[in-house]
């Protein structure tokens, strides 16, 4: 399996596509670094005692707009709202200014918006890992081995979750040491304020990024998985790509339209892919748990699964 799951790498990193992966990667987190450096990082609250006036004079607006607007203003704004008003009235009980500097753990703050970009190139790899094969015809080389299917594709899937993770380690390690060359380390640590069920807690910041980065990168894996599915059942590199892209970023707004009004759409694989729901703000519907997601993601894993293998098992090549 180990010179299964290393001859796939090497394919991988064979094809100069990989390399242009890698690099843009790391030009948007050095272009962003060096913008957010000669830029006003800080909050735009005053940077003196009248922190707490300017946050009271914020909650006045955010309450007033919720008055208004009653029941014609949109959950997710109006949750929003809420969440600031509950986390600018616990600084100002406990004074905390949000006048910090900013520092390195914010900038890989910061950077964590580029999991999904990560998982754009992870899609793109997990759409062609099985297909291109048989397009290139190097499929059959692969099968004349006494080597069992099984073996082949689960070293295919293996190396594109390796590739995956590889990413995701170089996006926080790198920003990680960029964010620490351009702004340093904090004079003291600062809390990550966390809105959940109506309460503020204070979270590590470091924690709170590793469980941000392990729960956001759940999307990532689920659509990987799925690009890889289309790609052995279908032979096709530009179906799986090409569908697995346009779900990425339209599968949660449609399941959001969808569950406006049929509550069936908590079953939707994009109503549990985010965990941070449970986490930070409310889930989508009203009944969902994260072991109710936790289950259902696992239903959907193990079917994409099933169908690869049992597709790829039974494919007659020479068809």
């Amino acid at each position: 399996m180990f010179n299964l799951i290393q001859n796939e790498w090497l394919k991988i990193f064979k094809k100069s596509g990989t390399y242009v992966m890698v690099g843009l990667l790391l030009l948007i987190i050095t272009i962003a670094g060096a913008f957010m450096k000669y830029q006003d990082t800080r909050a735009s609250v005053p940077d003196n005692e009248s922190w707490k006036k300017g946050l009271e004079m914020q909650n006045q607006s955010y309450q007033k707009e919720l008055e208004e607007s009653g029941d014609m203003m949109p959950a997710a704004v109006k949750v929003s709202y809420e969440e600031s008003i509950a986390i600018n009235e616990y600084r100002i009980e406990n004074n905390l200014s949000p006048n910090q500097d900013y520092s390195g753990l914010s900038f890989v703050s910061d950077m964590s918006s580029l999991i999904d970009f990560v998982g754009l190139f992870v899609i793109i790899i997990a759409g062609g890992i099985v297909a291109s094969e048989f397009n290139w015809g190097t499929i059959k080389l692969l099968l004349i081995r006494p080597i069992k299917r099984e073996k082949i594709l689960a070293s295919k899937y293996i190396t594109v979750l390796l590739f995956g993770g590889s990413l995701l380690g170089l996006l926080f390690l790198y920003s990680g040491l960029l964010g620490l060359i351009l702004f340093g380390t904090a004079d003291q640590p600062v809390p990550h304020l966390n809105y959940q069920d109506g309460m503020v807690t204070e979270q590590n910041l470091f924690l709170y990024l590793m469980k941000g980065y392990g729960l956001s990168s759940i999307n990532m894996l689920m659509l990987a998985t799925m690009a890889f599915m289309i790609s052995a059942a279908f032979r096709s590199n530009s179906l799986a790509i090409g569908l697995s892209i346009f779900l990425m970023f339209a599968g949660g707004q449609i399941t959001q339209l969808v569950a406006m009004k049929y509550e069936w759409a908590k079953f939707s694989l994009f109503a549990n892919t985010n965990l941070l729901q449970y986490f930070e703000g409310t889930p989508m519907l009203p009944g969902m748990t994260l072991g109710f997601s936790i289950i259902m993601l696992i239903i959907y894993f193990i079917l994409f699964q099933a169908i690869a293998f049992f597709v790829f098992k039974k494919r007659d090549v020479t068809a």
